[in-house]
């Protein structure tokens, strides 16, 4: 503002000159609370007193306090290059805060325009410089259960059975083909509607659970004389849950992922429900032990996942490709999710207890 004001009244104050000014004031501020004196914010008496001495060719400030037991001089550098990238160090919170706005107005990033994109880059690289954790992955902060809450790509592939898929190609081309083949299965699957997505991270375990519904009975007209353009509001949902043992790498900033198995859990189809919490599962760590002593030159894939940005409510994380996944912590459970609470009657149940209540209401 004291910029603005002299930039109006045609001042040649410049803005470094405006912070370096209020760099002093915080300084003073920071000398009278830290006096050896529990009267610091009282009235200065003969026996307390507090000297601002600036040099008049010199950028460091001295400041002293005395009374009869000791005394104290403090001196700052207003153009030591800490004070500097402290006046310059960016808004954590402000920065994070844009980042949700896009990544909520934007379905997690899946809907985002090409400058919500370029914005959100920019913004995650900010946080990225700004990370002082060095070993995230070996910090028990990163423990627990994170939700999807952006990514620049598909997001099924923050699940470790597709970074494994990707890590088999062995060439740039092999890895587009791979990205088109994401591409094609998201389209694929347009009618589904995705849920929570989450990663659950324990100290050697990493569980993805990804869920999903879709229409159980649609385009009606299709199949019934019905003049009604949707479906019946029943539909089938379930959770693909893949699980991985993850071991930090020698610098601690990435995991090196096993991929082991991927299941259906929370399924609401009759029967099928049963079926799948049986024990019935991808033993994919099984399939590639299989491959790798029958198949030469094929190895079980370990793809790298970095954790460039750590605190105790965000993380993010880029696979080899450097796309990047952005993660909310909603708690410090370590336990994948059971879904018992699901039921498998494929919604048909709550769907008439709606109805029930809704229109009829005839309760027993």
């Amino acid at each position: 503002q004291e910029f603005r004001r002299n930039k109006k009244n045609g001042c040649r104050t410049t803005m470094f000159q405006t912070m370096k000014r209020n760099a002093l004031y915080y300084a003073l501020l920071y000398c009278l609370t830290n006096l050896p004196s529990n009267e610091a914010f009282t009235p200065i008496s003969t026996h307390q007193r507090c000297a601002f001495a600036p040099s008049p060719r010199s950028s460091v400030i001295a400041f002293s306090s005395s009374s009869p037991e000791e005394k104290n001089n403090i001196a700052i550098d207003v153009d030591s290059e800490e004070l500097k990238e402290a006046v310059e160090q960016p808004n954590i919170l402000e920065t994070q805060t844009s980042l949700l706005t896009i990544a909520s107005s934007s379905d997690r990033g899946q809907c985002a325009t090409t400058a919500e994109r370029t914005a959100a880059a920019a913004l995650i690289v900010t946080l990225e410089e700004s990370n002082s954790n060095t070993s995230p992955t070996t910090d028990s902060t990163i423990e627990g259960t994170w939700e999807l809450l952006y990514s620049d790509t598909q997001l099924f592939r923050s699940s470790p059975f597709f970074m494994a898929g990707r890590a088999v190609c062995a060439t740039e081309e092999e890895a587009k083909q791979y990205d088109w083949f994401c591409d094609m299965h998201r389209e694929a699957l347009a009618i589904s509607r995705i849920g929570k997505v989450r990663q659950i991270i324990s100290s050697a375990r990493m569980t993805s659970e990804f869920e999903v519904k879709v229409g159980s009975v649609p385009f009606l007209p299709d199949f019934t004389p019905f003049a009604y353009s949707g479906g019946l509001p029943v539909t089938i949902e379930g959770a693909i849950v893949s699980t991985a043992d993850i071991t930090p790498t020698r610098s601690g900033s990435a995991w090196e992922i096993f991929m082991d198995t991927v299941e259906i859990k929370g399924s609401n189809i009759p029967f099928l429900r049963q079926i799948l919490d049986n024990g019935l599962k991808l033993k994919s760590r099984d399939l590639g032990t299989f491959l790798e002593e029958n198949v030469n030159d094929y190895t079980n894939p370990k793809p790298i996942f970095e954790t460039t940005y750590l605190d105790n409510n965000m993380r993010i994380s880029r696979d080899q490709d450097g796309k990047v996944f952005v993660y909310g912590k909603t708690s410090d459970v370590t336990e994948p999710t059971t879904y018992s609470n699901v039921d498998s009657d494929m919604g048909v149940t709550r769907l008439l207890e709606g109805i029930n209540d809704s229109i009829f209401k005839f309760y027993i």
